[in-house]
Order: C-alpha cells, then sequence, then structure tokens
C-alpha cells in the first residue's frame, strides 16, 4: 500500500473516551490506516510506554504510526512520522533532526497550507471540517474552506474535525485523500463494529 493509501482512514487516540491500547487494536481490526498517538497531558514516561505498545500493534496491521507533538517520543518509539501544529517545532527543523520521519503538519487556512508545504511537511491535516468536542481550540473551516484547499493544494490531505459516519461522506467528496477520527471511532460503544463501518463508507469514494 502506497504511503498515500495508508492515509485514508487515520484514527487519533483519546483517552478521554477509551483506553488508547484497546482502542486502537480495534480500530486497527476494523481496518484503520493510520494511527496517532495524542496524548497532551501525559508524562513523557508514560507516553513511551503507551507508544511502544502502538508501534508493535501498528506493525502487525501495517499501518502508519504517528505521535502527536512530540519529536522525543516519535523517536522513542520508533513511530513513522509526527504530526505537529502550527505552534509547535517547525517541520523545516523536524526534517533537519530526523529526516526519516513522515511529517503531517495541521492547516487550517490557505496561509497555513502553504508554510507547511513550503517547509515540506508529506500531508497536511486540514480543518475543522465540523466543530469538535476533542480540540476545543480547533478554528472551524468548514466544507467549503475544505474544498478551496483541496484544490490547490500539492500534498495529501487528512480532513480533520468533528467527522462521524453521517457525514463522512460528504467531507470524501472533497478530494481528500482521507479523514482524521476520534469520538466517532474511540468514542464508540463498539469501536470495532464502527470503525469497520466507518472503512466501508471511506472505500466507496477512496479505492
Amino acid at each position: 500500500m502506497k504511503f498515500k493509501d495508508k492515509l485514508k482512514f487515520y484514527v487519533i487516540t483519546d483517552s478521554n473516551y477509551s483506553d488508547e491500547v484497546i482502542s486502537i487494536e480495534e480500530s486497527l481490526k476494523g481496518g484503520a490506516t493510520s494511527i496517532q498517538l495524542r496524548m497532551k497531558s501525559s508524562s513523557t514516561r508514560k507516553m513511551i510506554e503507551v507508544g511502544n505498545k502502538l508501534r508493535k500493534l501498528t506493525s502487525e496491521y501495517d499501518a502508519l504510526f504517528f505521535v502527536n507533538d512530540r519529536l522525543d517520543v516519535a523517536q522513542a518509539v520508533n513511530a513513522d512520522g509526527i504530526h505537529v501544529g502550527i505552534d509547535d517545532m517547525p517541520v523545516s527543523k523536524i526534517k533537519e533532526i530526523a529526516p526519516n520521519l513522515i511529517i503531517g503538519a495541521s492547516a487550517y487556512n490557505l496561509e497555513e497550507m502553504k508554510t507547511a508545504e513550503s517547509e515540506g511537511a508529506d500531508y497536511l491535516g486540514v480543518g475543522a471540517v465540523y466543530s469538535t468536542n476533542t480540540k476545543l481550540d480547533a478554528r472551524d473551516l468548514g466544507i467549503n474552506g475544505l474544498k478551496d484547499i483541496s484544490k490547490i493544494a500539492n500534498l495529501p490531505i487528512v480532513a480533520i474535525g468533528g467527522i462521524n459516519h453521517s457525514n463522512v461522506e460528504n467531507v470524501l467528496k472533497c478530494g481528500v485523500s482521507g479523514v482524521a477520527v476520534v469520538s466517532a471511532i474511540v468514542g464508540a460503544e463498539n469501536i470495532l463494529k464502527s470503525a469497520e463501518n466507518m472503512n466501508e463508507l471511506i472505500k466507496k469514494h477512496i479505492k
């Protein structure tokens, strides 16, 4: 599977909903192709402990493994990549330090998209498409904003923000390479079934 294809079903951890390891194993069973470890309030030691377990799982399922924000943790757990926001370490600096890592960069508008591309990001996390409770500081971009960025972006786009089973098909029609989901999967009562259903919806639009 090519790099771009592995971005199509991207699941992000959130311990407010479920245990990271349990939820990600179920997500992978259900078809997730990329995983991001996001543990903003946890200790470095705890992140590495969980990260090592997720690295093992993602390797078993041939999925990509990213760490949110933390370059040190990404390197410590041998992640495939890192995802950073506009206020985190610049993409260009990460490339200097860890040239082998895949780098995803968040973009909430065209200016941030251009910055990420110029600094050498490998993919864009674009949103928030819909308002979301999992990232309260996210700025709403909307479907039309997503379409505008998709038209001119030179990098694969993973749409993020409030995406669920009822709206994912509208998002997939915007020319994106994939969707990132949090509560719709890791917050589901039956994570495996939720992931399987989401995977089927994604496959209708991304072969």
